[in-house]
């Protein structure tokens, strides 16, 4: 496995920019023993110029960091209406992960309209050698296992795949363990992590198509408590199938210092290393 550290640690509320220079989280990164960035549009993306993504390619390159996937869409973070609209023009989402040297470029299915331009994004994606990728997630075609199946079923294309997400899967009801992990094994491109808890009286609430309103709180990884995601389990089933990618640590914190990012960042790889270790 191989470790990543989403930009999303220190991205604004808005998701559009970041708290912290890009320059200092890769340099964080690297200095906390992570291998790779997951990128996203707050940092570069569709809207960004060629000189800014050769720019932001050359940060990464200089922090002896990769990117690990790609999301090119302002949209998609958002999973708002328009999400989908980056796979009816998918050339420049793949354009974006060309200059940053990526593989996974992340999309965004709500409906099963989309599954056409799935296809026909993913037959783009193939001539440049890049995978598509969808996050399980809620409030889209990726709410729920069986359905999520069906979908790439339909798809049908072999640079299509998933990013496991056992919290979103917590979110909406789902199995998130080892016979999960086993059932996508063919799609499993990508893993993030975060963790929460299902909670009546959460201070953050995401609506779902199959459960309604889902209140919740978020929660340290190395939470002690018992009542979030059972990473022991995760991490069990990721061995048993010996996944070799990457595994992103995806949280949202919206940390505003180095200093803190920094702190994150370093006790963030250490958690995990007590599970792989």
């Amino acid at each position: 496995m191989k470790l990543s550290l989403s930009v999303r640690i220190a991205e604004a509320a808005c998701k559009t920019r970041l708290n912290i220079p890009f320059p200092q989280v890769a340099e964080i990164a690297a200095a906390s023993g992570y291998s790779a960035l997951c990128m996203r549009a707050s940092v570069a993306g569709v809207q960004s110029s060629q000189a800014e993504l050769e720019q932001i390619r050359g940060i990464v390159d200089q922090a002896g960091l990769v990117v690990s996937m790609v999301t090119a869409d302002l949209n998609i973070p958002q999973n708002n209406e328009a999400a989908p609209q980056a796979l009816r023009d998918i050339e420049p989402s793949l354009h974006v992960a060309e200059v940053l040297g990526s593989q996974l470029v992340r999309v965004c299915l709500k409906t099963v309209d989309d599954i056409p331009y799935a296809r026909q994004a993913c037959d783009l994606a193939a001539e440049r050698g890049i995978q598509l990728v969808h996050q399980f997630h809620p409030a889209c075609l990726f709410e729920e296992l069986d359905n999520s199946i069906a979908v790439l079923k339909q798809i049908d294309r072999p640079n299509f795949g998933l990013i496991y997400e056992p919290a979103s899967l917590l979110m909406c009801g789902q199995e998130y363990g080892k016979d999960t992990i086993r059932e996508i094994l063919p799609w499993l491109r990508n893993a993030y992590v975060q963790n929460l808890v299902i909670s009546d009286d959460g201070p953050d609430h995401l609506e779902t198509w199959c459960l309604g309103d889902r209140p919740f709180r978020l929660l340290p990884y190395w939470d002690e408590s018992g009542q979030g995601i059972n990473f022991a389990e995760v991490f069990s089933g990721l061995k048993d199938v010996d996944y070799q990618g990457f595994l992103t640590v995806h949280q949202a914190e919206g940390i505003v210092t180095a200093d803190d990012a920094h702190a994150y960042a370093t006790r963030c790889r250490n958690w995990v290393d007590s599970f792989l270790s």
